[in-house]
């Protein structure tokens, strides 16, 4: 059986279907519901099932750094001249810039219409401040020059082996730069990147066979740890965030898809395995060497996409940015803080801040918040141990949320950027089963 990803590569002229338990798909949704299954009955169980999915996050983490620098570097190698990447990288991080904001300001719209903290009435002085430390202390050392100086890594190959996506880019843009100014005698550099990426991404394939497994693992301990039970009492809140990021994918980047051209429902049933397969790790980065294949399926060019999904994992959180605005005044509510507009409005400036540069991995979201709320005295940082315990449950929903759109922003880049096969997203949009039939 070949993946998605493996099918894609070598699919044949005239694609066939494939019976439904053979597909990704469909066993990543028998191994969640499986999962689910154990961890609710069995929870002991589903706890001791976290090394499956602990062992395929760290599976896909380790190809994550070789698949971003070679596609990163042949991409720009292969654009025509360096104003083509200095184009590239102000449109994403206009439109970076752009959106997130927006669904911080949607976060913050909503927490202040639902108030799903309301009449909560927590004392700030019972609450258990230690539990919240150690995210605490992560968000202190945080600061925007130990960011900026973490991009640069010690030594070349540092970059490769140091597990952050940013220093990965950062060298692989100066090796593409350096490539492309050699010109014609780095023509054998630029055959072995591509001749490497094939390897790569076959390898893909071959650690996609085993994500079933790692989605049964990861969901089984969620359920068996945190149960399902846990989320009655914030439900509120769970409900609330959840429904605030859907109607953002849905309406927000729905439109914003549309007057680009493409459905974001059509997009979504595309990435719809990896969406699985993210929903049961609770992790973007599980799928994130699928996103950058898929979207290059689909026509946007390499160069884009090299550029454009591994920095909207740092840059382009708009499920961590609802999170933050919506988590704050959360608190802030149920501790009995009225925040003045003027508050609400340094809070966002602060978030808008440190939103930038979190990773898109598990708990990130909630190391970001205890950075926005470590500037803003006014709401207890105590009060993060009101939502730990749906936490898990709540950097689902982020993770699918940055995940949509940070595709949506690669193929809207590609687009403005006349680097888009029109062509080739309407075939893999509107025939999502012949872009991702498994042939035998």
């Amino acid at each position: 059986m070949r993946s998605v990803i493996e099918a894609e590569a070598v699919a044949p002229a005239t694609p066939r279907r494939v019976p439904a338990y053979r597909s990704l798909y469909a066993q990543v949704i028998a191994a969640i519901a499986i999962g689910g299954l154990i961890g609710h009955f069995y929870p002991s169980t589903g706890v001791a099932l976290k090394p499956l999915g602990d062992a395929f996050i760290a599976l896909v983490k380790m190809i994550i750094a070789p698949v971003i620098f070679i596609t990163v570097a042949s991409g720009i190698a292969g654009m025509s001249s360096l104003t083509s990447l200095r184009s590239v990288a102000l449109k994403a991080f206009g439109y970076f810039l752009v959106v997130s904001t927006f669904a911080l300001i949607v976060g913050l719209i909503v927490a202040n219409v639902v108030q799903p903290g309301a009449d909560m009435n927590i004392d700030p002085g019972s609450l258990d401040a230690g539990a919240v430390a150690t995210y605490a202390n992560k968000a202190h050392e945080q600061t925007i020059v130990g960011f900026l100086m973490a991009i640069i890594p010690t030594t070349f190959l540092s970059a490769l082996t140091g597990g952050e996506l940013l220093p990965v880019l950062f060298v692989a843009i100066m090796f593409g730069i350096s490539i492309s100014l050699v010109g014609a005698p780095a023509k054998p550099v630029v055959a072995l990147l591509e001749s490497a990426s094939e390897v790569f991404f076959r390898l893909v394939s071959v650690l996609m066979k085993a994500a079933p497994i790692g989605a049964l693992g990861a969901f089984a301990f969620t359920i068996g740890k945190y149960g399902i039970g846990v989320i009655a009492n914030l439900a509120v809140l769970v409900a609330t965030f959840y429904a605030t990021s859907a109607l953002f994918v849905l309406i927000v980047l729905g439109a914003i898809a549309r007057v680009n051209g493409f459905s974001i429902l059509r997009l979504i049933s595309y990435l719809r395995a990896e969406l699985l397969l993210v929903l049961g790790t609770s992790s973007s980065e599980s799928a994130l060497p699928s996103l950058i294949k898929k979207l290059e399926a689909a026509g946007c060019g390499k160069a884009v996409v090299g550029l454009v999904v591994p920095t909207g994992y740092s840059f382009n959180l708009d499920g961590t940015n609802i999170y933050m605005t919506l988590a704050a005044l959360f608190i802030a509510q149920a501790t009995g803080v009225d925040l003045s507009l003027g508050e609400q409005l340094l809070l966002l400036l602060v978030a808008a801040l440190s939103s930038k540069g979190a990773a898109g991995v598990t708990g990130a979201g909630f190391i970001t918040l205890a950075a926005t709320l470590a500037v803003t005295p006014s709401v207890p940082v105590a009060g993060m141990t009101l939502i730990l315990g749906i936490d898990r449950f709540m950097s689902e929903c982020r993770a699918l949320t940055n995940f949509i759109g940070n595709a949506v922003a690669t193929i809207v880049v590609a687009r403005w950027e006349g680097a888009l096969d029109t062509g080739a997203l309407d075939s893999a949009l509107n025939s999502p089963t012949a872009a991702v039939t498994e042939a035998k």
